[in-house]
């Protein structure tokens, strides 16, 4: 848990710097509107960041009076997804970018006991809503890249421990694990993954977690 920590404290510096890509950016801005403390700490973050640009020299821009004339009289940037107003179960920066509440979502079943709603879906990127019943195991599986999970409602748990509501888990190549969503109620999640899963461990097991025993 202390190495998921870690790294995501490295996501949230790369989110305050601006570098993060719109899904991860989405996600992490979710997080910090759902748990306090990593807000405080983007916000420390954001504390230094403007003091570091303080005492730094300026730099002189060519033609400066032309640029400032070309980006005021330029049209801003088409509103590419509807905003959703008024009370929502989603972060402000998650409704924004799916553009849709959880009560207009259209599930799809996957697997028994698992459902999803695929939001956007790319040759870098695939983001989705994951919905697991009480007490359910997900097929044991590594990854060959990134994926970044924020649990919504509900809570997982696998060997690293256990994942609450607003809670990030962020797995990458060294992570092969086997989710297991609380007996408490659902588990509802955000989900951004930079590159497919491979299913693991025994074939026995894979069976059963596939059809849900």
């Amino acid at each position: 848990m202390l190495q998921n920590l870690e790294r995501l404290d490295l996501l949230i510096a790369h989110y305050v710097s601006g570098s993060l890509p719109e899904p991860a950016h989405v996600l992490v801005g979710s997080h910090l509107e759902m748990h306090s403390p990593s807000a405080k700490l983007a916000g420390v973050m954001e504390e230094y960041a403007g003091d570091a640009l303080n005492i730094t020299p300026p730099l002189a821009l060519s033609d400066a009076k032309r640029r400032l004339a070309e980006i005021f009289a330029s049209a801003p940037p088409p509103e590419h997804r509807p905003r959703i107003f008024g009370k929502s179960k989603l972060p402000a920066p998650l409704r924004a970018y799916v553009g849709a509440d959880l009560a207009d979502i259209r599930w799809k079943t996957k697997l028994p006991g698992l459902r999803h709603h695929v939001i956007e879906k790319s040759k870098e990127v695939e983001t989705s809503f994951l919905w697991v019943r009480p007490g359910r195991a997900l097929p044991q599986h590594g990854h060959h890249g990134l994926e970044l999970t924020l649990v919504l409602e509900g809570e997982f748990h696998d060997h690293r421990g256990n994942f609450g509501e607003g809670d990030v888990s962020v797995a990458d190549e060294t992570l092969d694990h086997r989710p297991i969503a609380g007996k408490r109620g659902p588990c509802l999640c955000f989900s951004v993954l930079f590159a497919p899963i491979a299913l693991s461990g025994s074939t026995l097991r894979l069976l059963g977690d596939i059809i849900g025993l």
